[in-house]
């Protein structure tokens, strides 16, 4: 494994890489290095920041590969290849190097051509702590972002945003951001560079413009002319010596062109390759007619103007051929291929790869060896664009580019479950220009390609921009039908992307709205069916909960639009209708609910098929029927590894599959399984293990396990994403806050205790005191109660305990653990309390020990203190089973051993 930065590691954090190399606990790596427990989860949440991995077993892998002593520095990803030497410029490059070291936002700042693409290439090149190097050249205002996670290799998920993802990779260290020509995004560039340092304390930008960025804090390096005398003429001969090894010319004569062309090293170069053909004193008289107009006013303007002079002199010494390809390339505004050239020339291969080849040697084109792909420099391209306009043949070059993007991204499509990715990232900012330069209003070929663009950039992970895609497709739709069809998948794109309830279902709507336009009553009544069901499975992500007779006149009008013999029809009707026949939320009608699954395994469709199982799992919950909640989200799970990933149609169910079945084991006590969901729901893409989303998910099983350190690396992880997502009021997030608050708690971290549990109220959007009565919350106190010893207010506690908890999955742990706290504090209905709790007929393997722990208490039966162990043993539960071996005289010892190294001290009465 290759680490994402170099890390400025401390010696005694190389120690502490070198243990987790040879996989040392904690406990196990304190005792060698003679520190405390905590000292050494320190050093590994730090490690983990240097490094940008995700968890210790990353980190010690990555230790590992790199074999001893502390991993190498990594690479600034994507600095441009060259075949060329680099020629002068060492005082700039320790100039800019040192400006780095000194300054967060670093600008080169000069005339087209000048070279500044290159001085930062190679300052990029030796630098010492990673990151990328982005042209943004072909990059059109709103995709700076999308770029730069592409360099990164980074993606949205459903709550991380891209810009979130970006921060992430380049938080933990020195990490330099090259963003190379950005004349023609300044705001853009400002605004991104200004977001990304503020969340990036120790990160680096370096941008070359033409113009000051008029960014906070910017440092600007102006980057002239090479050095005449020196540099100007050095350049010119290696250049002129490569492609001609034999060349040779009087260096006074060498002198007057590189002073005539200012001592720009574009233009230098641009001569040099004409000197091998022309001699040097042919060019100089060859050039004399375009530049003798500039001789004597030598100002910076002056400069520009005397390299598109000696473009336009290069330009017209090329032959009828290799002009009409020159300005036709500049319809690309990236990198292209002989592919895309001869899509977009009608030329035969071999006579675009020949003019290519002749336009290369004149350096009026770079070949990109790393990639095989041709690219034209900002200027020159600029230059081209204005021959190809004034040439009267753009309209046609312009459409001829549209309908190879379009076959572009087609292809690209059918080629998803396989290697794509890398082609995508290549040809995206073609794509995107393709559609920029299109008319708008409905067109067949313009749509196509919108709607394959959405459908690529949701594969890729950009998705606000697959919705944007999608929305904008409905706009060129050439049919009120194909425009439907865009709106539900930008509805996807939205609910997937952590879009608000009312977004999606505003997206939803106006689908329906086209497909009543077109006649289609089927897709009309699908699309509300969905709304209808969406509104009810989802009510938390609605601002404003949508009246239930608005949702009863939407079920209405599907049932009467949509022909119910269809099986897909039939089987949104029944889904819908399961879940309004009760106001209460999360209730769906258990009949019903059986129709639906039944009708939607007609359709073999995976997604219906799991949300029908939604309803059914949740009917069979309320009636009192936990093992068939959890074998119909066991089956949801299943069907999720069947669901095509690339669709967006997939998104939105494949996450609440996740979501859902991530609750399932919790409910039933079997930690081990809700640690695999959780697991497996890190390594999902659309997720992403650094988002919040994912994150919750596995911090309350991590909690009941006893992985402390764990649970708290995930919860800071959360609660850093879900600050950066704007913090909204998120009921799911409750537990993992007060997880973590007990964590803490049960560590001896008793200010961090009472820090987390006061946040309990903000994550969740109540007032504090309603969210003192969720059970989480409540389960957090009782077992501090329990591990302090401090029982005075027990009865308090139990009040809160036994009270309404709506059906929380953790209603069950509060009642098992609020049982033997009465027993603890002496209370006189604590027999009361244990029959209670054990009489709520739900399977719980956490609370069934607890419960046996409880009855020993209350009894002294051993055979009920052996089987709590023997339970805690069977779930994973390490602290709970340490710290019921602490109640075993010939145990203690093993107890006390197993709460060290979980990093609990021993001057708590841990139940005993």
């Amino acid at each position: 494994m290759t680490p994402a930065r170099q890390a400025e590691v401390s010696e005694r954090e190389a120690q502490v890489l070198a243990a987790l190399r040879e996989h040392g606990s904690n406990a196990q790596i304190a005792g060698r290095l003679h520190l405390s427990v905590r000292t050494v989860e320190g050093h590994v949440s730090s490690l983990l920041r240097k490094y940008g991995l995700t968890d210790r077993r990353e980190l010690a892998a990555m230790a590992g590969a790199a074999g001893p002593g502390v991993p190498p520095p990594a690479e600034v990803a994507g600095v441009p290849d060259t075949r060329t030497t680099f020629v002068g410029r060492g005082v700039e490059v320790e100039l800019v190097s040192t400006a780095l070291r000194q300054e967060r936002l670093v600008t080169l700042l000069g005339p087209g051509g000048v070279g500044k693409s290159r001085l930062a290439a190679v300052v990029a090149s030796s630098y010492p702590s990673g990151g990328a190097f982005v042209d943004l050249v072909p990059v059109r205002d709103g995709f700076v972002a999308q770029t730069v996670a592409a360099a990164l290799g980074v993606a949205e998920s459903s709550q991380r945003p891209l810009e979130e993802a970006i921060v992430e990779r380049l938080h933990p260290g020195r990490s330099l951001l090259v963003l190379d020509n950005c004349e023609h995004l300044l705001d853009a560039v400002a605004a991104f560079a200004e977001r990304l340092l503020s969340a990036c304390p120790q990160a680096r930008i370096l941008t070359t413009t033409r113009e000051r960025l008029r960014a906070p804090g910017e440092r600007t390096i102006p980057v002239g002319p090479l050095s005449l005398g020196g540099a100007a003429e050095a350049l010119f001969r290696d250049r002129a010596t490569s492609a001609d090894p034999g060349w040779s010319a009087e260096p006074a004569t060498v002198s007057d062109v590189c002073a005539r062309l200012d001592g720009l090293p574009l233009a230098i170069e641009l001569a040099a390759a004409r000197s091998v053909s022309l001699g040097t004193a042919g060019l100089l008289t060859a050039m004399g007619d375009y530049l003798r107009l500039l001789a004597g006013n030598r100002g910076p303007d002056v400069r520009h103007r005397s390299l598109r002079a000696v473009l336009a002199w290069s330009h017209d010494l090329l032959d009828e051929a290799e002009q009409t390809l020159f300005r036709r390339l500049a319809i690309f505004v990236g990198g292209f291929d002989v592919a895309a050239v001869v899509s977009v020339t009608s030329q035969a291969p071999e006579a675009v790869a020949d003019l290519l080849g002749r336009l290369a040697d004149k350096s009026l084109v770079a070949h990109q060896r790393a990639s095989g792909r041709w690219r034209l420099a900002a200027t020159v391209r600029a230059f081209a664009q204005d021959r190809l306009r004034a040439g009267g043949e753009y309209e046609e070059v312009r459409r001829r580019h549209l309908d190879w993007a379009a076959a572009t991204a087609t292809a690209l499509e059918e080629r998803l479950d396989g290697q794509w990715r890398e082609e995508f990232d290549a040809v995206v900012d073609d794509l995107r220009g393709a559609l920029v330069n299109a008319p708008p209003g409905p067109d067949a070929g313009s749509h196509r390609l919108t709607r394959s663009l959405g459908h690529l950039a949701y594969a890729r992970r950009f998705l606000a921009e697959s919705r944007c895609h999608y929305q904008h497709a409905a706009g060129r739709a050439p049919t009120p039908a194909q425009a439907a069809a865009d709106l539900r998948s930008a509805a996807d794109c939205a609910r997937t992307g952590g879009a608000s309830g009312t977004e999606v279902v505003d997206l939803l709507l106006a689908s329906a709205e086209h497909a009543r336009a077109a006649g289609d009553g089927n897709a009309q009544a699908i699309v509300l069916a969905r709304v209808v069901e969406f509104a009810r499975r989802s009510p938390a992500l609605f601002p404003i909960a949508i009246p239930a007779e608005r949702l009863r006149e939407l079920l209405e009008e599907a049932a009467a639009c949509g022909d119910r013999s269809d099986p897909v029809v039939a089987a949104r009707l029944a889904s819908a209708r399961s879940w309004t026949t009760s106001s209460t939320s999360y209730a769906a009608d258990l009949p019903s609910a059986r129709t639906a699954v039944d009708a939607a395994r007609s359709t073999g469709d995976p997604v219906l098929i799991s949300a029908a199982l939604d309803a059914l799992a949740w009917a069979e919950w309320c009636v009192g029927a936990p093992e068939i909640y959890r074998l119909c989200n066991a089956e949801r799970l299943r069907l999720v590894t069947t669901m095509n990933r690339n669709d967006p149609y997939t998104g939105p169910e494949i996450l609440d599959a996740l979501f859902t079945a991530a609750r399932s084991p919790l409910r039933t006590g079997d930690l081990q399984a809700a640690l695999s969901v959780g697991r497996m729901s890190l390594s999902d893409d659309l997720l992403d293990s650094r988002s919040y989303g994912a994150a919750w998910i596995h911090i309350p099983p991590l909690m009941l396990v006893g992985d402390f350190e764990e649970a708290l690396r995930y919860a800071t992880m959360m609660w850093d994403g879900w600050q950066r997502a704007g913090r909204p009021a998120d009921g799911r997030l409750v537990a993992s806050v007060a997880g973590a608050a007990l964590a803490h708690g049960l560590r001896g971290d008793l200010s961090d205790f009472r820090m987390w549990r006061g946040r309990v109220h903000e994550i969740a959007g109540v007032t504090p005191d309603f969210a003192s009565k969720l059970p989480s919350p409540v389960f957090a106190d009782i077992r501090m109660a329990l591990h302090t010893g401090a029982v005075t207010g027990a009865a308090s506690l139990l009040t809160r305990a036994f009270g309404d908890h709506r059906g929380g999955y953790f209603a069950t742990y509060c009642h098992a653990l609020g049982a033997e706290l009465a027993v603890v504090a002496g209370l006189a209905d604590a027999a009361d309390r244990l029959r209670q709790a054990a009489s709520t007929g739900e399977r719980n393997d956490w609370a069934a020990a607890c419960l046996a722990r409880a009855t020993w208490r209350l009894h002294g039966d051993p055979d009920a203190l052996a089987a709590s162990v023997e339970g805690w043993e069977r779930i994973g539960a390490r602290f709970e089973r340490a710290c019921t071996l602490m109640l075993l005289p010939d145990r203690a010892a093993e107890g006390r051993a197993e709460l060290t190294a979980l990093g609990v001290p021993g001057d708590l009465p841990h139940v005993s």
